[in-house]
């Protein structure tokens, strides 16, 4: 079965920085990933040009491009890059959203541009500190053990 590519563009060294996370966490998916880093002093339509030689290079059902901030140049030439079949777009790229698609690369692309941003979304969130290792100790606290499950 043919899987989704997954091609991360973003702003230097973002897009690279992201891809090594990934493999850091599922080693073996390198070759349906793909990084390009948008560099400061390359004009967006060099950058548009090395896009599209990493697109027509990879081989798949799909591919999902995932971009980092909307309005950016990176997401300006992911938008001129994707054709809206066999490639999509979603932008706000974080590393729980990444993670998702990886895992779920196999399924449909329009499956995977929901996972996406589900991932993303579900991955931001606020942290409570209430676990009794973060809290201050009182003076008068005889225990002197933090006790940890």
């Amino acid at each position: 079965m043919t899987t989704n590519r997954i091609f991360i563009i973003a702003h230097a060294p973002l897009a690279h920085a992201l891809r090594q996370c990934v493999l850091h966490v599922f080693p073996d998916s390198g070759d349906g990933i793909v990084a390009l880093d948008v560099q400061p002093n390359v004009s967006p339509e060099e950058t548009l040009a090395s896009a599209r030689i990493i697109l027509q290079q990879q081989r798949g059902a799909g591919t999902l491009v995932l971009a980092d901030v909307f309005g950016a140049t990176p997401c300006n030439v992911a938008q001129r890059l994707v054709d809206g079949v066999r490639s999509k777009l979603v932008c706000g790229v974080n590393l729980p959203m990444l993670l998702r698609t990886v895992t779920y690369r196999h399924e449909s692309l329009d499956a995977l541009v929901s996972r996406a941003v589900v991932g993303g979304t579900q991955g931001v969130m606020q942290v409570a500190i209430t676990a009794p290792q973060n809290q201050a100790r009182k003076k008068h606290d005889p225990d002197d053990h933090d006790h940890q499950q």
